[in-house]
């Protein structure tokens, strides 16, 4: 299939009054190629409105299953064309990242997702190159050759470590995921749960090394909360589970666990 603009939607999660989802609709406004957006949401508000009204994007209201896993599907749901992003209302995207996302996707066989490299911004800056974003790059570094890509072997001893992919920097080829794709069974580690999942399946992850967004940290994110009391560590233990005997996933989600503090302020 040759993926267009027309086949792309970006679904853009809000919750509560972000002070940065203003500018998180505008970096989805200045892509390079242009495609549709909409904000859903489970907390309707003043804030979200105006914001939607002021850009002229259609607002959707969750009042259906509460949770992060309920929102994302309901947001993923609610896309009508093949390919869809959801976006965080706290990150920004690189102008770029539509258009290399249909050029990757176009050279794709089978893709059922793809995703770009990514940066952080903490306290207002890019950052692209602290250890924990190495890490994960070199973890990554199988998938930039294009074979391993379909390899189920290869993708799953990727993920075997840790969770490497950046949720809000995945654009998902609905035909290959499927309906409502994320349980609500985890805080933190529900993409992860889905990329394990996908990992299974038949088709390619389509990996650009490009950092193509920001994903912002600060005290208020649902990731800071969960990791600051130490709920996401029994989740990662039980995520290596997927992949290990229990001792080996014991010691690995040890070590796993220091990587948390990076997203303390």
């Amino acid at each position: 299939m040759n993926y267009t603009a027309a086949d792309h939607t970006y679904a853009l999660c809000a919750y509560k009054a972000s002070e940065y989802l203003e500018e998180c609709v505008k970096s989805l406004l200045t892509q390079t190629v242009k495609s549709n957006i909409f904000i859903a949401t489970s907390t309707p508000n003043e804030h979200i409105n105006a914001v939607a009204q002021k850009y002229g994007i259609p607002v959707f209201v969750n009042e259906g299953e509460n949770g992060i896993g309920g929102d994302w599907n309901f947001a993923y749901d609610k896309v009508a064309t093949p390919l869809v992003t959801i976006a965080h209302q706290d990150d920004i995207y690189e102008p770029e990242y539509t258009e290399q996302m249909l050029e990757f996707l176009n050279k794709s066989k089978n893709p059922i997702i793809y995703f770009s490299g990514y940066g952080e911004l903490r306290n207002g800056e890019k950052v692209y190159d602290n250890s924990i974003l190495k890490i994960k790059k070199l973890m990554l570094s199988p998938l930039k050759i294009k074979y391993f890509r379909t390899s189920r072997f290869v993708r799953r001893r990727v993920l075997s470590l840790g969770n490497c992919i950046c949720c809000p920097a995945v654009t998902y080829a609905k035909e290959r995921v499927g309906d409502t794709p994320f349980t609500n069974d985890y805080l933190s580690n529900i993409d992860w749960q889905q990329w394990e999942r996908l990992s299974r399946k038949r088709g390619s992850f389509v990996y650009n090394k490009q950092p193509l967004m920001c994903h912002r940290i600060h005290e208020e994110s649902t990731t800071s909360e969960i990791i600051g009391d130490s709920k996401r560590t029994l989740e990662d233990y039980d995520m290596f589970c997927k992949f290990w005997p229990k001792a080996i996933a014991k010691l690995i989600s040890k070590v796993y666990s220091k990587s948390e503090k990076s997203n303390n302020i």
